[in-house]
């Protein structure tokens, strides 16, 4: 198969140009050999080179008049191209010590560099010879494989997994990113090799982790991660949502797999990877709260606050960011049985402010994780519960509209409160401000510095202070 015809970018012919005037073999490996066969975008293109990558890359930086950034530590260099990355690299073989999955290099032949790759649909290469240039080179029938939808290793796959471990991750990322099977012997070399993810920076793991949650359909990628068991090592706490007790014949659901649905449910709706880790981590603390009630069954009183409490630990566990990204996720993981107790009652206008008021700028994800989280297997059940929240959507809105309360701003602030009562800071303002919301958010006045002006007044007068 020749591959010439999709090779767009003109540089790539410069590299072709140049690798031949010097007299140097080099190749398109990897990711964008694959996505050109799957006809998915890419801009990052890897060229293996026989010989010395930084060299190749310093040529054709030359021709090209750019820049080129030198890594002499790992023996690579990288150009930029507009909007494109192009990297090169001497062919290269590889060897373990059982420690470490940092690898210990050496020169190879392209073979070798084919050999040492993650999986037979990443170790195909591009010719960029000037005789045979995009002739496709697949020694491990990587082809075949992407045709069928499989993930192989090009080696024997529990010396491909073993030597990195990190390569787990990555063939279940690929499989939940791509819908592709993972072929038996490797999902039992992953399985073999679980615990070899010990060695893998919590950093790295994560990153997979994000990727999966990313894809399409990210339960594809959990429910492999939890067949292999390396969900139990990586993330034990979501573990502990698996499984179902009953007593006395009552029973509660699956808390595991209703978490997959309602993230599988969000994902049509978001891209958000922190939206979808509030739908990850929503239900988290449920395991914690558990309590049997021989009237009621099962409760888990309290687990929205409990969730959001534990948030913080686990973004910290798992080195996510501990900044507005993971308070947004603690916000709504205690926010979210919020809407949905407004469905179920009669939903008052109060009720509504006062959520507005404590979601403000994040109502709009708040609202499409509850929407997500109206999960049963009763369809009828599940359509009135939307119909019923589409009605508190409503109603939300119009309020907001009217009473501006999302974006909340005390009409009255300290200072003026100090300077109509000539008074110093002291518990007495914060009484008054503290009353003024409350009053607006329930109703009784609305939300314009007049009235809360006279209710100031009134507030003052009846603590005993005198305005000026």
């Amino acid at each position: 198969m020749n591959l010439s015809e999709h090779i767009h970018l003109s540089a790539i012919k410069v590299v072709s140009e140049t690798a031949s005037e010097a007299n140097i073999e080099a190749y398109i490996v990897g990711g964008f050999v694959r996505d050109i066969l799957l006809k998915r975008p890419s801009k990052d293109i890897d060229i293996v080179v026989l010989g010395s990558g930084i060299k190749l890359a310093e040529l054709v930086a030359k021709k090209l008049k750019t820049i080129v950034n030198v890594f002499k530590n790992f023996g690579t260099a990288q150009l930029r191209i507009d909007d494109w990355e192009i990297e090169f690299v001497g062919a290269r073989k590889e060897s373990y010590d059982r420690g470490s999955r940092k690898p210990i290099v050496e020169d190879g032949t392209l073979q070798e560099d084919q050999e040492r790759r993650d999986f037979t649909i990443n170790a195909m290469s591009i010719s960029l010879q000037k005789d045979n240039f995009g002739e496709l080179i697949d020694p491990f029938n990587g082809l075949k494989d992407l045709e069928n939808k499989i993930l192989k290793t090009p080696l024997e796959p529990s010396k491909t997994y073993s030597d990195d471990p990190l390569r787990m991750m990555r063939a279940i990322r690929f499989a939940s990113q791509l819908r592709f099977t993972i072929e038996e012997g490797s999902l039992k070399a992953i399985t073999k090799n679980k615990e070899r993810i010990s060695i893998v920076s919590q950093e790295r793991i994560t990153d997979e982790l994000n990727k999966i949650i990313l894809s399409p359909i990210p339960s594809v990628g959990f429910k492999l991660l939890f067949d292999t068991e390396l969900l139990h090592l990586i993330f034990p706490k979501m573990i502990e949502l698996q499984g179902v007790e009953i007593i006395d014949g009552k029973g509660h659901k699956d808390n595991f797999y209703h978490t997959l649905e309602v993230l599988d449910n969000i994902s049509k709706n978001t891209n958000s990877l922190w939206l979808r880790w509030s739908a990850i981590l929503h239900d988290i603390a449920k395991p914690d709260t558990k309590r049997f009630d021989q009237k009621v069954g099962w409760t888990f009183h309290g687990h929205e606050d409990r969730g959001a409490r534990m948030v913080p630990k686990i973004f910290k566990q798992l080195r996510l960011p501990l900044d507005h990204k993971m308070k947004y996720v603690q916000k709504l993981v205690r926010l979210h049985l919020r809407p949905i107790a407004l469905v179920k009652d009669i939903v008052t206008d109060s009720g509504v402010r006062r959520l507005l008021f404590e979601a403000g700028e994040d109502v709009g994800g708040l609202l499409t994780l509850c929407r997500a989280d109206i999960t049963s297997k009763n369809k009828f059940k599940v359509k009135k519960y939307k119909n019923n929240f589409t009605l508190v959507e409503q109603k939300m809105k119009a309020l907001e509209e009217r009473d501006k309360v999302r974006n909340f701003l005390p009409p009255v602030t300290g200072e003026l409160i100090m300077k109509t009562f000539n008074i110093k800071p002291c518990r007495a303002i914060g009484t008054i401000k503290e009353e003024i919301k409350e009053a607006i958010l329930d109703g009784k006045i609305k939300n314009d510095s007049e009235e809360a002006h006279q209710m100031m007044l009134e507030i003052g007068k009846r603590l005993g202070l005198n305005s000026l």
